[in-house]
């Protein structure tokens, strides 16, 4: 008998971490050795209070079905009000992606100190699974869009994506072969 591979869908979370909380806590799950998703791409901050919540949607342009950020307990803060900052834009935020129409249980908000290894497995674990219930995340664009392509035509520029020696010449974007609608080269997540 033969066996068909079925694919299943395993999301690709992006994780923006405090240096002095999460980022030890993430640490302790593992030489506590606590199991968890490893669906998760950590990105270490010295603080969450320095996010730049484009870099939120940057991480889904580029790939994440799902985004965590996770700094100090209000009060516990490295640089002593670090996590306020990020509460507060953090609250304005919300408001923008569900402007967006990004799904908000897409991105979660948290607080795990260095103590907190089991919290942070359980974390990770809950927003991997909330992610894989809603699926992939293709709102974003994976393609260069037909307008810049008419721009560059009409400003007689290159293909973004083969270079100068595919001279996008007409409005189509198609001088080049695959340039109307090529995605550009995809970062890793």
């Amino acid at each position: 008998m033969r066996s068909i591979a079925v694919s299943v869908f395993e999301p690709k979370v992006v994780a923006f971490v405090c240096n002095w909380c999460t980022y030890a806590g993430a640490d302790l799950t593992g030489t506590s050795r606590i199991k968890y998703a490893a669906n998760v791409r950590m990105i270490r901050l010295p603080c969450t209070g320095r996010i730049d919540f484009l870099l939120l949607l940057q991480a889904f342009g580029n790939g994440a079905d799902g985004v965590i950020v996770s700094g100090c307990h209000p009060g516990d803060c490295h640089y002593t009000s670090g996590n306020y900052h990020a509460r507060r834009r953090w609250i304005l935020f919300r408001r923008l992606i569900d402007f967006m129409g990004i799904d908000l249980r897409r991105i979660h908000f948290t607080w795990v100190s260095a103590a907190e290894g089991a919290k942070w497995a359980e974390v990770v674990n809950t927003v991997v699974d909330d992610v894989r219930k809603l699926g992939p995340y293709t709102s974003f664009p994976k393609r260069l869009d037909r307008v810049v392509l008419e721009q560059l035509a009409a400003a007689g520029q290159s293909c973004p994506v083969h270079g100068p020696a595919a001279p996008v010449t007409t409005l189509d974007g198609d001088a080049c072969g695959a340039a109307t609608l090529a995605a550009p080269a995809e970062a890793s997540v």
